[in-house]
């Protein structure tokens, strides 16, 4: 007597994968794995498709918007008024005023550490002084030989020279709010202080002058937000290029007004032809998470839930071969199970 087959199926459900790149949703079925000898219901005849050995990317889109980056607000320690702003969309390189104090230009220095003391000949050793000597020999004021992180006779010397070219008093001294240091050259996207306003406090918001893709992230995707990978651009009215996430900010959102917290992504544009001509634009920003090379895969829609957990594939001679799952990508799984090879046919919803 033959042995009865039980084609019953036990449950239908949907379970939400992160098909990166897809955002699908994924209709598995649920049955028993010891169903070695399960057929196709009649006058439905079932779909096949190979196991393919392939390369898989886990992928997500995102959404963002090409300008010159995210925007941060910059500030002065310098005392008097304001007298002096430069416009919204000027760019300030080094040695240039970023702004004036009492008919007096405050020049822009490059670094990573602001000043935080006033600088003069007797003081301590430090990181600050580096960064003012820095600057002073890459502006042509070299008295004191290779930037060190001492202020001597010569480091004033130096001090004095460029400030009789800025038209300021030749003390030979730097207080910390004589300079304002920035990592780089600055672009003024808007004004916040005002003329006649108290020179000490904020002035305006400023991005870098590159251009640059900013795209904001929900904290539950903070795994994408990793500095220096690479990101594939899509640029409305442009060409598709790549990109470097060159900086990752975070914004704390207001709960009372409903504000998510977000994960802010500045995204420099590898080739910059390829946003020639655009001030602004749409960009679709793909990531790669991770990558696969040489692994099997099958279909999403071959994936089935077995009863006893896990998940397995059916194939074309009915037998079921619980696998393991790996990443999913562009409506392919990664998928690992004994007796499984390329070449070999499962059963498929797609």
């Amino acid at each position: 007597m033959k042995r009865r087959v039980n084609r019953k199926v036990v449950v239908a459900a949907l379970v939400a994968a992160v098909v990166l790149g897809t955002g699908g949703v994924v209709v598995l079925t649920r049955v028993a794995s010891n169903q070695a000898n399960a057929a196709p219901l009649q006058n439905d005849p079932a779909k096949t498709a190979p196991v393919k050995k392939t390369n898989l990317a886990d992928q997500q889109q995102m959404t963002g918007q090409l300008g010159f980056g995210a925007e941060r607000g910059l500030s002065s320690r310098k005392g008097g008024t304001v007298t002096g702003l430069p416009n919204a969309g000027s760019v300030i390189e080094q040695g240039k005023p970023v702004f004036h104090a009492d008919a007096k230009p405050v020049p822009l220095f490059y670094g990573s550490l602001p000043l935080y003391r006033d600088l003069e000949s007797g003081m301590s050793n430090g990181p600050d002084v580096k960064v003012v000597e820095e600057n002073l020999a890459a502006l042509g004021y070299k008295d004191f030989g290779t930037p060190d992180e001492k202020f001597t006779y010569y480091t004033a010397t130096a001090l004095k020279k460029w400030q009789k070219a800025n038209g300021l008093e030749q003390t030979g001294k730097l207080g910390s709010g004589d300079v304002v240091v920035q990592p780089g050259a600055i672009r003024v996207a808007s004004l916040t202080a005002q003329l006649g306003a108290p020179a000490g406090g904020d002035l305006m918001k400023v991005t870098g002058t590159e251009r640059a893709v900013t795209v904001e992230l929900d904290t539950a995707k903070q795994r994408l937000a990793k500095q220096g990978e690479k990101v594939e651009l899509s640029i409305t009215g442009g060409k598709p290029t790549t990109g470097t996430i060159t900086g990752i900010t975070r914004t704390a959102g207001d709960p009372n007004q409903g504000q998510k917290a977000k994960i802010v992504l500045t995204i420099s544009v590898d080739d910059p032809t390829a946003a020639e001509g655009l001030e602004t634009a749409n960009v679709t920003a793909l990531f790669t998470v991770s990558e696969k090379q040489n692994v099997l895969a099958v279909p999403i829609g071959a994936l089935l839930a077995l009863n006893e957990g896990g998940y397995g594939v059916v194939t074309d001679d009915g037998r079921t071969v619980p696998v393991t799952v790996g990443i999913f990508a562009k409506g392919q799984v990664e998928v690992q199970g004994d007796g499984l090879r390329e070449g070999m046919k499962v059963v498929t919803t797609e």
